[in-house]
């Protein structure tokens, strides 16, 4: 299961309203790449496809098809702001090795 604090929810919630398209959902998964392997993504999304675990979080809906699951598993994203900015985090506890950068990771 993937979870959205509810500072991440009401980030996407507010995000999905600027655009016009409140009743969209997102898409979280995990694509090669990035200097660890795998590197996270998301995306607004309309629908899932039939392939896809659909997960209602805080009140938004997530959509990740099953590869990502398996590396996402137990994921908590996070909205977090600070003096070096502001933006989503992954707490991932499946990750073997992160890189500096906190975007790309190994399993």
């Amino acid at each position: 299961m993937i979870t959205l604090t509810p500072a991440a929810a009401a980030k996407v919630q507010e995000l999905l309203t600027q655009r016009g398209t409140p009743e969209s959902g997102l898409r979280i998964g995990v694509r090669g790449g990035g200097c660890s392997g795998n590197s996270y993504f998301m995306e607004f999304c309309e629908a899932g496809s039939p392939t896809d675990d659909t997960i209602d979080t805080n009140g938004v809906k997530l959509f990740v098809d099953l590869k990502s699951m398996v590396l996402l598993g137990g994921t908590e994203v996070d909205y977090v702001e600070g003096l070096m900015g502001a933006g989503f985090k992954f707490n991932n506890p499946n990750v073997k090795h992160g890189c500096a950068c906190g975007e790309s990771f190994s399993a």
